[in-house]
């Protein structure tokens, strides 16, 4: 922060706040059905920030509409950017007038963006001799700071002096303009230096001290990096140009009696405006605080605002509430701690690590907290310099391995599955684990964030500190082992005790809705216990089979680079654009499909696609970039990430991150292995049973149709299913008119195309793409399909409606799928909505269905003591490791299981392949 010493300049980047405010909240309605989330977390925002900052002076500085400056010195500025979403439009004017209300100066200067308004404000005020403060989240804004000048970001609790941009960014604030230039703003729409970072952006800034030293060393940077930089050299004037914030705008005429900054004092807040303004808006809680001569009201109060019923959780007032957290270092207070555990319904717990990897993550510290505002934490392994001495680990865990393994003490946390982990790397089961606000949230607003952080801004108007405010950022960043160990109390002892207030205010919102609780208790949480199981056993991998895939896949790649010369005419290097765009467009006179931003023809996957379909070299360059990615992302590199201890590579299933439910698997990501080519799927040959056993791989067949047939209730699809003809084959029968058994495969491979794209909601347009015809005939051919099928059709219409009601579609289980952009979004965007609510409900219900497929294959393999393990889950499969004489009862009882999870209209069947090793099960 500034010297307090100086008067303080307090200016809001309000469009900055604006956006994220919106995005951060959720679909708030006022008693009139007009959104209020944006001016919801507006109004907490401003209203905290001016009791953090002590300022005199303030102004609150949005964009005006129209174009600025910059669209003049280069059109296409921003062009990229999505419009304003219509349910943000609708709360402008109600931000600027409460805004205004709690006695904040508004500037908005037409033709001048907020970040140059802000600039030349913050030049002015640091020389009239105030201290500045800018609150932003913009990175482009830490160009402002100087030793006057200091950037805070509420969202993050981030303080930014010179010292800390140079930590952040790399670069000192001088040379931030350097920086932005050459990595360039996807945002804004500026191109930079292709595929330069900000590592790559830092150290050449330090390497040759400035842009003009990178661009005058430019000959001599090899390597990629060095050619596109070359590439770029004449846009980069004006990309520093456009990245650059004026601070020498005229304000005369906006800013009364400018230059002098008088104007500018912060004012009282209008108590008697924002009273009506608040019940006009149904902010009930906020009302409460003014009726009450400004007590602070409590965090959270259900009846904080009038909500429609497809709100999700509410924000909360800031929370300010004191707090405490002990640091156990002793064991007389290990002991009085120890009591509260054992007593307590539920605990929320969390560890510190050394490590993300959750299989090799050793505990440095524990915390543990039973009620909101009070916490522990006991440090384990600090060894910083000035780190007291604490408890022996092994005693400690020793002492707390009861506990920790006793299933009926009941246990929260945020991301268990990870801490499941640690444990029993310490040879620690842990059990007993009730709740999960990660899932908590990830059940109730699916399409929010949430990190620990994200939550507690949005539901307790704190977010706490961030591992970053402790370790610190890239190669700055200190192991957790060395943060001091009262901070580090605090940072753990916050997360913990977070964890027990979130979950005072998410848990009754589930518990309430019947489809949400089934969709929690009976869905997620055994789900996350099991991937933990998953995830720990892991997959067996042959190194030695993948080695020789890559040193073949090497081989043909050499081969086709050879092809690709000879098609040129020239060598030429098959990973620059530059020279690509050269040979094809130039040199061999290809049409141009369409321009980057800086008007070259574009080479990127789509347009070489194109192209392919008709000239032999962009068919071959495209070959040669799957298959360098297959082996850079497969063959190479999942050799390295066997588990040296197992022998085994171990993936990680995030499962809160798809909207629809379905798990995510990464490091190495296991269900993005291409499997259209040959070679792709020779990946999954390396994939192998131990001696003695076999590869097992169950998939449910055709799950999306099937449940298109349930919940459309078609006739003509029910009785397909129930038949259990080729469905394709009986649409095809149905849509041309002719007798099943004399369907060609022709008409076949079109059913099957419209079957499937209609359940992603795919138009004519798509159609006509997919199967290579006129656009007529595609729309032909939908209406002769709904035209047999109307029960698809009404299902389709129906679901958009209530989508565009609801703001979400649900699964048959209950699970919400919420769809923001249904209700706010512009003309494509809404249509994109509306193509997701057809498909939603039945990739969501899929998603679902394979997670109850799992619980309930595991549960009958512990009952019945089986040594079969589930070592992967792809979308609708599951794959097993089973000994040879397990076979049989796998072989029968995987797919009644998987097929009686859920009673449907329509048999659900589930396939079963076996092999020695993945690709053979298949």
């Amino acid at each position: 922060m500034p010297p307090m010493s100086k008067p303080i300049m307090l200016l809001v980047d309000g469009s900055s706040y604006l956006y994220r405010a919106y995005h951060a909240m959720p679909d708030l309605r006022g008693p009139g059905g007009v959104p209020t989330g944006a001016v919801h977390g507006m109004v907490a925002m401003m209203k905290r920030l001016r009791e953090q900052i002590a300022a005199e002076h303030a102004v609150c500085v949005f964009d005006a509409k129209g174009p600025t400056f910059r669209d003049a010195w280069y059109p296409e500025y921003k062009a990229q950017r999505a419009p304003m979403p219509d349910a943000l439009r609708e709360q402008i004017a109600p931000i600027h007038e409460v805004v205004a209300l709690l006695g904040w100066p508004i500037l908005e200067v037409p033709g001048i963006e907020a970040d140059d308004a802000i600039g030349t404000l913050a030049r002015v005020a640091a020389a009239a001799g105030h201290a500045v403060v800018v609150s932003t989240g913009d990175k482009d804004l830490a160009q402002l700071v100087t030793d006057d000048v200091t950037l805070i970001n509420t969202m993050s609790n981030e303080s930014l002096d010179i010292a800390g941009v140079i930590a952040k960014f790399g670069v000192p604030p001088d040379r931030i303009i350097d920086y932005l230039t050459l990595m360039g703003d996807t945002v804004d729409n500026v191109p930079g230096v292709e595929k330069v970072g900000p590592k790559t952006a830092a150290k050449w800034i330090a390497e040759y001290g400035s842009l003009d030293g990178v661009i005058a060393s430019a000959d001599k940077i090899k390597g990629a990096a060095g050619e596109n930089l070359r590439k770029a050299l004449d846009w980069l004037p004006t990309a520093r140009r456009l990245v650059t914030v004026v601070q020498d705008c005229d304000l005369d005429g906006h800013v009364p009696q400018w230059p002098s900054l008088d104007a500018l004092a912060l004012r009282p807040v209008d108590q008697e405006g924002l009273q009506a303004f608040y019940q006009r808006n149904g902010f009930k809680t906020w009302l409460k605080e003014l009726g009450g001569g400004g007590k602070a009201a409590a965090p959270v109060s259900e009846d904080m605002f009038a909500a429609p019923a497809d709100s999700t959780a509410p924000a909360a007032a800031p929370d300010d509430s004191p707090r405490h957290y002990d640091t156990i270092l002793d064991w007389a207070l290990f002991d009085q701690w120890f009591t509260k555990l054992s007593a307590a319904p539920l605990v929320a717990l969390d560890t510190e690590t050394d490590s993300l990897d959750p299989m090799r993550a050793k505990i440095v510290g524990i915390s543990f907290a039973v009620k909101a505002g009070e916490a522990a934490y006991i440090p384990l392994r600090h060894d910083g310099p000035d780190a007291p001495v604490q408890l022996p680990i092994d005693e400690v865990l020793a002492r707390l391995k009861p506990w920790l393994e006793d299933a009926t003490a009941a246990k929260l946390g945020q991301n268990l599955k990870y801490d499941t982990h640690v444990f029993a790397n310490h040879g620690i089961a842990l059990r007993g684990v009730q709740h999960d606000t990660m899932l908590q949230s990830y059940v109730l607003e699916a399409h929010k964030s949430h990190g620990l952080g994200a939550l507690g801004e949005r539901h307790l108007g704190r977010a706490g500190l961030s591992y970053e405010d402790l370790c610190g950022k890239g190669v700055h960043q200190i192991p957790f082992a060395q943060v001091d160990v009262a901070r580090a109390a605090q940072y753990s002892g916050e997360d913990s005790e977070m964890c027990v207030a979130l979950h005072q205010q998410l848990w009754p919102q589930i518990e309430a809705d019947a489809g949400l609780t089934r969709v929690y208790r009976d869905i997620e949480m055994p789900t996350s216990a099991l991937l933990a199981r998953i995830e720990r056993i892991g997959v067996l991998i042959d190194a030695p089979r993948l080695q020789a895939q890559s040193h073949e896949l090497g081989q043909r790649l050499l081969a086709l680079e050879q092809e690709a010369y000879e098609i040129a005419g020239q060598p030429f290097n098959l990973g620059s654009p530059k020279q690509i765009g050269e040979i094809l467009f130039t040199k061999l006179g290809l049409p141009v499909v369409k321009k980057t931003a800086t008007g070259a023809p574009s080479t990127d996957e789509e347009v070489l696609e194109k192209l392919s379909l008709d000239y032999p070299l962009p068919a071959k360059i495209l070959e040669t970039r799957g298959l360098a990615k297959l082996k850079s992302t497969y063959t190479d590199k999942l050799p390295l990430m066997i588990n040296p201890a197992t022998g085994r590579v171990h993936t990680n299933y995030a499962q809160a991150v798809a909207v629809t439910g379905r798990l995510s698997s990464n490091e190495p990501n296991l269900q993005n292995i291409p499997i259209r080519t040959a070679e792709g799927r020779r990946v999954r040959e390396a994939f192998v049973a131990p001696p003695g056993h076999l590869i097992v791989s169950a998939d449910y067949s055709q799950i999306e149709l099937r449940i298109m047939a349930h919940i459309s209730e078609d006739p003509g699809l029910l009785r397909a299913f129930g038949e259990g003809v080729d469905v394709h084959k009986a649409t095809a029968s149905e849509v041309f008119n002719t007798p099943l058994a004399e369907v060609t495969t022709e008409q076949r491979r079109y059913a099957k195309t419209i079957n499937f794209g209609l359940i992603y909601g795919m138009g004519a347009f798509g159609l006509a793409q997919s199967l290579g015809i006129e656009q007529k005939a595609a729309r032909d051919y939908i209406d002769l399909y709904f035209n047999r099928f109307a029960g698809v059709k009404h299902y389709m219409d129906s679901t958009k409606a209530r989508a565009a009601e609801l703001g979400y579609v649900e699964t048959l289980f209950g699970r919400r799928i919420y769809l923001p952009e249904i209700k706010g979004g512009n003309g494509p965007r809404k249509a994109g909505a509306e193509r997701q609510s057809i498909n939603a409900p039945m990739q969501g219900t899929a998603a679902d269905l394979i997670k109850l497929a799992m619980i309930a294959v595991q549960a009958a393999l512990d009952e019945q003591g089986k040594a079969t393990r589930i070592v992967m889950q792809v979308h609708d499969e599951l794959v097993f490791e089973v000994p040879e004489a397990e076979l049989d009862w796998v072989k029968a009882e995987v797919p009644r299981l998987m097929a009686g999870v859920a009673a449907l209209k329509v048999p659900l069947l589930a396939e079963v392949g076996v092999g020695a090793n993945w690709d053979q099960a298949h």
